[in-house]
């Protein structure tokens, strides 16, 4: 799958009429016309292996037939209402989601965004605990509004110039580079016990929740050891303070073992938000509260294209597919073969210092030299790229810009992992030979 250099025509439009912040990968910018399964093709008719699914979205893949016969149904009956009338596909939702979540947590409210899904958690914590500050984790992305850009811990993404009530950070679950410069798991999880120290000196005790991602997506994939969120939730409680799962990447199966990847860590949040999967591709969020957490706010709150009927469908059909499909369990087991595939990469080219993750959510970090780890983004820039031009297109993040993203539609083959994975075989040793020092 030889690619040849892109057409400028779409380029030379995004320049003329796009605003400059309108970020897109690649010097050439690639222009998607069409999208089967776990392949996308471009204008010029070059097909793709999809292995970032439109940031971790299309977890059925492109264009699968029953999510397209829900849409198409849908947009022959009704396409909007607002928040302010019902309809039936919102209430199916609802239903079936309080159904599907973790114990408890049984009230829905439908939006469009996970940055939205995230303003409206803080309000719901805001009116149940009568507290105004919060806790985020360093390297942290919830979101691109004023309010989530501030309890955004990555740098940066901090570029707005607003800042919302009092937000304070607590060390991550960074067991590579840890910022308590300890040891996994001679540790004893201090990065999750840290949340406490915080809590006392950086805050006025009037918390009401605490933010975390499953698995830091933008962060660069940190994976949090199996014992964190049980001490950090022991914390909480112990404080009155809400637990904010945001689950925007990280639901709908997407880490193998359940639905949520949070119940992977064996502990229930207060407050689920998510997004991205659900409808996948469709706009839509989700928040999930305890009944209690979500009568404590009576609003009134409105979201004019929240609760879209055909987003709905969409997110039904796109529920009833994971099911029917097996795509939870596919991504444990191809999730499974595809780290051991990496992780054998890893020990190959010296350019990759750690590959991290659980299920179809993968990060490789690239870094320069592996005594000192020195991080090495255009190492991960070459790869990104040589990786599309071999036909496969691929994420990168971190806080440092130099981990690869892999999370692919939860659809993907054993055989398609293989194919990728020798993709990336070839790229990393491109970059050994440009970038790795001896």
């Amino acid at each position: 799958m030889a690619m040849a250099k892109t057409t400028s025509r779409n380029a030379a439009r995004k320049a003329a009429y796009l605003m400059d912040c309108a970020t897109t990968y690649y010097p050439e910018p690639l222009t998607l016309v069409s999208g089967e399964g776990a392949y996308v093709t471009d204008e010029e008719g070059r097909r793709y292996l999809d292995f970032f699914a439109g940031i971790a979205v299309l977890v059925a893949g492109h264009n699968h037939p029953q999510v397209s016969a829900a849409v198409h149904d849908q947009a022959g009956k009704l396409v909007h209402t607002s928040t302010l009338y019902l309809n039936e596909p919102v209430l199916d939702l609802a239903e079936k989601l309080s159904e599907l979540s973790p114990p408890g947590l049984d009230k829905v409210f439908v939006g469009n965004s996970g940055t939205e899904a995230n303003e409206l958690a803080a309000v719901l914590a805001r009116h149940f605990t009568k507290r105004s500050e919060f806790i985020a984790l360093a390297h942290a992305y919830h979101g691109r509004s004023a309010w989530t850009v501030g309890l955004t811990g990555l740098s940066s993404w901090r570029n707005f110039g607003a800042e919302p009530s009092k937000v304070v950070f607590a060390p991550n679950a960074y067991c590579y580079r840890c910022p308590l410069h300890l040891t996994y798991p001679s540790c004893g999880i201090a990065c999750a016990k840290a949340v406490e120290d915080v809590i006392k000196t950086e805050t006025s005790g009037n918390v009401a929740a605490y933010y975390a991602e499953t698995i830091q997506g933008v962060g660069g994939i940190i994976t949090p050891p199996p014992e964190y969120y049980g001490i950090v939730k022991e914390i909480l409680d112990r404080h009155g303070i809400l637990f904010i799962a945001d689950e925007v990447q990280t639901a709908w199966g997407r880490l193998g073992h359940n639905l949520f990847g949070i119940s992977d860590w064996g502990v229930i949040p207060d407050i689920v938000t998510s997004a991205k999967g659900l409808g996948n591709g469709l706009p839509i969020s989700v928040v999930i509260a305890r009944r209690e957490i979500a009568d404590a706010y009576a609003g009134p709150h409105i979201n004019t294209f929240g609760g879209n009927p055909l987003s709905a469908r969409a997110a039904i059909a796109t529920l009833d597919v994971i099911e029917t499909e097996g795509l939870t369990a596919n991504a444990a087991a191809i999730g499974d073969h595809l780290l051991a595939r990496l992780r054998d990469l890893a020990r190959a080219h010296p350019i990759v210092g750690e590959v991290r993750g659980r299920g179809l959510m993968i990060g490789i970090e690239l870094v320069s030299n592996r005594d000192s780890k020195e991080p090495a983004p255009a190492a991960a820039e070459r790869v990104l790229n040589l990786s599309k031009d071999k036909g496969l297109l691929i994420g990168r993040g971190g806080l440092y810009a130099n981990t690869l993203r892999i999370q692919p539609p939860l659809v993907i083959t054993r055989a398609q992992a293989d194919e990728a994975a020798g993709i990336l075989d070839d790229a990393l040793g491109v970059a050994d030979r440009e970038f790795a020092q001896a």
